[in-house]
């Protein structure tokens, strides 16, 4: 992990086409402004871990289903 310290209104670039921004400084709390291409998805930490796991319950029950069809399937050939 890189760590850097930043001011009030210093910036970070990430490659060509992303900067952050250091938007206010308040106590233990910092505002951080992003600019990113709007194709580039950006999510709070907590949101994107809840979205993982959304997607692993997804494919977990997509593979029961298709478990449950192939068992069926089989039942009905035998």
């Amino acid at each position: 992990m890189l760590v850097l310290s930043r001011k009030k209104n210093q910036a970070i670039n990430i490659g060509k086409n992303i900067i952050i921004t250091v938007v206010d400084v308040q106590g233990d709390s910092v505002r951080i402004g992003i600019e990113a291409p709007r194709s580039i998805d950006i999510y709070r930490s907590e949101i994107y871990q809840d979205i993982l796991s959304e997607n692993m319950k997804a494919i977990s029950t997509k593979q029961h289903i298709v478990e449950m069809l192939d068992q069926d399937l089989k039942s009905k050939i035998i």
